[in-house]
């Protein structure tokens, strides 16, 4: 774990964050007390397009043109 001070991680943040994405912490301290941590985000999982596949029915209906008078209040008229 990497412990630097405020000031310290002002003018070395690029670095900082160079050696947290390589796997390390940084524990940023005022006056010798920590208040803040830097830790690399936990990647996002991946989206799996075809995971409602067959649940989930969109009827062909749902692609027709809305009436004059529904549009008009889609657009605020």
């Amino acid at each position: 774990m990497v412990v630097v001070s405020v000031s310290q991680a002002k003018t070395q943040f690029s670095r900082l964050i160079a050696r947290v994405e390589a796997g390390e912490e940084v524990t940023i301290t005022r006056r010798g007390a920590p208040v803040a941590r830097l830790v690399a985000c936990k990647p996002r999982k991946k989206r799996r397009p075809s995971r409602l596949e067959g649940k989930v029915v969109i009827p062909d209906e749902f692609f027709d043109p809305l009436p004059e008078e529904e549009l008009k209040l889609w657009e605020g008229g």
